[in-house]
């Protein structure tokens, strides 16, 4: 996700040095000035209002993929089971064919999850990467409203002043601007 920040971020950097700040970012604006501001990139997904709702859906789609996976590790066990009490009763040639044909099962299955898996990780980057598009004209103009030259992520620094973290400002403006997502930005 740094990598996509990053990105983002310098594009906006070059646009915002021509642009008037607006005027309802000011308010927001602490007084001690500096060209270096800091902002916690995963504060902003968790705790904006639109960041939060792509998350729940996210998470949403989370639980339905682990309840189908128990649903079908359930399914699994009974079949096994039988399989098992059925090997008394089968010649080895019959209890082999049954015994391969579940294992094939079992192999297509365990893949099927992987991609689902796969597909849910991928929706969530999908998710982050709509996050950052959505929210990188909001931090460029705060950034120039602030007269900052770089917001940097503060997982980086290892010393600074309190007063450079934008974080909770960003993530008022993008609760103000975007809401929870559901309403397009004017």
């Amino acid at each position: 996700m740094q990598r996509v920040w990053a990105a983002a971020l310098i594009s906006v950097a070059g646009m915002a040095g021509a642009q008037t700040p607006p005027a309802e970012t000011a308010a927001l604006a602490p007084p001690v000035q500096s060209t270096i501001l800091t902002l916690d990139q995963e504060a902003l997904f968790s705790r904006s209002q639109f960041g939060q709702a792509l998350r729940a859906e996210i998470a949403k789609d989370a639980s339905i993929a682990e309840a189908e996976t128990r649903k079908i590790d359930a399914d699994l066990e009974v079949e096994e089971r039988d399989l098992t009490e059925k090997r008394a009763k089968l010649s080895a040639d019959e209890f082999r064919l049954l015994a391969d044909a579940f294992d094939t099962k079992v192999k297509n299955l365990r893949a099927e999850r992987e991609a689902a898996a796969s597909a849910l990780r991928d929706k969530e980057a999908a998710a982050r990467q709509k996050f950052v598009g959505a929210v990188t004209q909001i931090i460029g103009d705060y950034m120039v409203q602030r007269g900052a030259t770089a917001i940097v992520d503060k997982k980086v620094i290892i010393v600074s002043l309190l007063s450079i973290d934008i974080t909770s400002d960003i993530v008022a403006l993008i609760d103000q601007k975007l809401g929870d997502g559901t309403v397009p930005a004017p």
